[in-house]
């Protein structure tokens, strides 16, 4: 009986061990698995990590690609409260300004003759034609941003990008040019004081960079900016000043030559010119009109900045493609009325290439109306500063609520209303480079930005007019199918 007992006890203890041994060999291949599975997820790891730095092509495209979808009636932190006279007013202004002064008389003399008027009809025609793709833009996509948010919108956020910084330094050096010419024009009625004290006391290298510091430029540039960051309403209403100001000048110096207009002065002989030109009407012919004509096209650069007030038109699909056609309306009607009136009552080749206006009033023996048109002079200076400054905070703004540039440079002021932050910044640049730099190196360095921005515009239109969205062509293949079925 106790031997049957041992046995037992001997048969239960091996069963147990043999359990043991079982749970042990299941653990131990547990394990196993379980090592196995972190080193595959680990390896999947590792190649996920290699495919985060290694992106394929595809979705590189894609992403360079992506479009801005842009919701109607979407709230923005900007002050809606800009007529379709204040942005008609804001175009004018920035367009309208020194070169009303000087650049038909300069064209006249050394480029087209009195056919100055025809070169400014071919500007205007160029003009108008890049300004109503700005006004269909206007009224399809009524956001800040002007030809970034435009292409944005149409091609995707690499070209984007690179317009949106392009317009950036267009800004920045068009105000930056204005600037200077405000500082030389003062200057000059200053007998060139301002200039002698500052090579005296604040001297540069020369060469590239200007001979002296400018400081009253900077000032002028801070004081602007900061006119600006206090309302776009506030802004707006000075502008309209300054620019109703410099109309009735322009509009006074018309009424008051047409009394001494004379169209003999549109004929005159290759000998009476002495050398410049044929005489006669044309006297460089068709090569100086359209020479004249690129020249002439200088003067309308401007009216975009019209597009960049979107969000704070009060009817923007409305009052932003009124206001660029009206604008240039405007410009193109003082252009023609002052080239046509200087023309006649002086002839071309007795034309001053610096001031026209001014060198005429001389011959006339008007000195009131030559210090009436010195105050022209200055207020479209400062209309033009205005609207030159006016659309780069605004550009800004855009780039950086799309996440393109660090968000604190697109914060608005919860009292103002505006870019705050970004408008100052924007002016402070704009003033160190006309610190700087000469006027002349300014002036070259604009006019690509410009050319730039048009060209995208109007390749945007193009896009926006032949593509149609996922869901338009989801519809069509919908009709497509269906009328085959049938």
């Amino acid at each position: 009986m106790i031997s049957e007992m041992i046995d037992g006890a001997v048969q239960a203890g091996s069963k147990a061990r043999s359990k043991v041994d079982r749970s042990r060999a299941s653990r131990e291949s547990t394990d196993s698995k379980r090592s196995s599975k972190s080193k595959m997820a680990n390896k999947a790891d590792l190649t996920e990590v290699m495919k985060l730095s290694f992106p394929k092509w595809s979705s590189t495209f894609s992403a360079l690609s992506r479009k801005k979808r842009v919701v109607e009636n979407q709230d923005t932190e900007l002050a809606r409260v800009l007529t379709t006279f204040d942005l008609t007013a804001l175009g004018v202004g920035s367009t309208l300004g020194v070169g009303v002064y000087v650049l038909a008389g300069d064209v006249a003399k050394n480029t087209a003759g009195p056919a100055v008027i025809i070169s400014f009809l071919i500007a205007a025609l160029a003009s108008i034609l890049a300004g109503l793709c700005y006004a269909e833009f206007g009224a399809r996509v009524p956001k800040a941003g002007s030809a970034y948010v435009y292409s944005y919108v149409c091609v995707g956020e690499f070209f984007a990008f690179i317009i949106g910084w392009n317009l950036i330094l267009e800004y920045l050096i068009g105000s930056a040019t204005v600037t200077k010419a405000i500082f030389l024009y003062i200057d000059e009625l200053a007998n060139r004081t301002m200039t002698v004290f500052f090579e005296k006391n604040m001297p540069l290298g020369g060469n590239q960079v200007s001979s002296y510091a400018d400081i009253f430029s900077l000032s002028l540039s801070v004081i602007f900016s900061v006119a600006l960051a206090c309302g776009a309403k506030e802004s707006s209403l000075v502008n309209n000043v300054f620019t109703l100001t410099n109309i009735a000048v322009v509009l006074i110096v018309i009424i008051s030559g047409l009394w001494k207009v004379d169209v003999s002065n549109w004929n005159r002989s290759a000998v009476e010119a002495n050398g410049k030109g044929q005489g006669g009407f044309f006297p460089y012919g068709i090569k100086g009109i359209i020479k004249g004509a690129a020249r002439c096209f200088y003067g309308f650069i401007g009216f975009d900045c019209i597009a960049t007030a979107s969000e704070e038109a009060k009817t923007p699909q409305k009052s932003i493609p009124l206001g660029v056609v009206l604008s240039l309306l405007v410009v193109f009607l003082a252009y023609f009325s002052m080239s046509t009136v200087i023309t006649m009552i002086l002839p071309y080749y007795e034309q001053d290439d610096q001031a026209p206006l001014a060198h005429i009033y001389n011959i006339l023996g008007w000195n009131v109306i030559k210090y009436i048109v010195s105050i022209g002079a200055i207020c479209g200076l400062f209309a033009s500063l205005l609207g030159a400054m006016f659309p780069l905070p605004r550009i800004i703004y855009a780039m950086a609520s799309d996440g393109l540039l660090f968000k604190s440079l697109g914060k608005v002021h919860s009292h103002f209303q505006t870019p705050f932050i970004g408008t100052l910044i924007a002016g402070g640049l704009a003033g160190v480079l006309a610190c700087i730099f000469e006027l002349t190196k300014l002036t070259e360095m604009m006019s690509i930005g410009t050319l730039l921005a048009y060209s995208m515009v109007a390749a945007c239109v193009l896009v926006l007019r032949y593509s149609m969205d996922p869901d338009d062509k989801k519809l069509r293949r919908k009709i497509l199918q269906g009328s085959k079925t049938f």
